[in-house]
């Protein structure tokens, strides 16, 4: 008798509804839902040009040449044997070492400057990093139209402080074209160094300075054993990631130079614009940047692990 009733009492519960089985798989895959749009995005904006730049290596994907005929790897060997392409890459890493070597030591210096406290401290280090809320663009016209020949200023201040008339050609003539790109360039992204240096130097406790200070240590002697080993990790951080951006010098040289005279500015990234979307050898430009997304990796890599290894010591 007992156990009819437990039976029967069981079978007048109500069974779960389909909304109800619904509503708990939505409650279960709801975060699911909510990514699905950006990994979709992500996609379609990042995976699928990947595996079809792989398949345009191996290919004739040339706009001016019907068919995408199999070349096999004669399109890496067409970029490796271009001597416009060596001495692209060439130019890419003089630039990315001067820039970047320039950049730090002036940032350093800064830092260095902005942590003593003076009057004016603030309107000073807001003036300092204007330069990194500029396009690159903007910066390369500036500096274009600041040293042009004969209009800029440049010419006739130079002329000024010499005593006699300057008519150097900064966007035309090698090696002033050089110096002009790196100004520009040192000019936009010192700040950027500035502004992380500057944050690890401050992060650095005061009390280690006041004791090297009663150990009768001077400030060369500070900043050798104190503030470089402590600061070496946001050193390696800041040349990291300024190192990565450097490597693609594109927007100033577009607007300054035009990559010339000639191919005398080309960086690696202008040449592979020129090859793809100038002379429209797409599978050509496409070998280009895979050797270039290679080489770049391997230098990243390499800071990485002594960034990673440097913070574990």
């Amino acid at each position: 008798m007992v156990g009819d009733a437990i039976l029967a009492s069981a079978n007048m519960q109500p069974l779960p509804s389909r909304l109800d089985r619904l509503s708990e798989w939505s409650d279960r895959h709801f975060k699911w839902l909510l990514v699905a749009p950006a990994v979709l995005l992500i996609l379609a904006l990042s995976v699928y040009p990947l595996l079809f730049s792989l398949w345009v290596l191996f290919v004739n994907y040339d706009f001016q040449i019907p068919g995408h005929a199999f070349v096999g790897l004669k399109n890496f060997r067409q970029v490796v044997t271009d001597p416009v392409a060596r001495w692209s890459l060439w130019l890419t890493i003089m630039f990315s070492v001067v820039n970047v070597t320039i950049e730090f030591l002036l940032g350093l210096g800064l830092a260095l400057a902005m942590t003593k406290t003076f009057r004016g401290r603030g309107i000073i280090m807001s003036l300092l990093i204007i330069p990194l809320f500029i396009s690159p663009v903007i910066v390369g016209q500036a500096w274009a139209l600041l040293l042009q020949r004969p209009f800029g200023p440049t010419n006739y201040v130079l002329g000024l402080l010499l005593g006699r008339d300057v008519t150097i050609g900064w966007l035309t003539e090698a090696p002033w074209n050089y110096i002009a790109i790196v100004i520009a360039d040192v000019w936009q992204w010192t700040p950027f160094m500035f502004v992380i240096l500057l944050a690890g130097i401050t992060a650095i406790p005061p009390n280690l300075y006041e004791a090297a200070e009663l150990d009768g240590v001077d400030g060369w002697q500070a900043f050798r054993l104190i503030t470089l080993p402590l600061l070496g990790p946001m050193i390696l951080l800041a040349i990291t990631f300024r190192l990565l951006d450097a490597i693609k010098l594109f927007d100033t040289i577009f607007i300054m130079t035009g990559g010339g005279p000639g191919t005398n500015t080309y960086t690696s990234s202008f040449y592979l614009y020129t090859l793809g979307f100038a002379q429209f050898h797409l599978s050509e430009a496409t070998a280009g940047s895979w050797i270039i997304l290679i080489l770049t990796a391997v230098v990243i890599t390499f800071m990485v692990r002594r960034l990673v290894r440097t913070e574990s010591t």
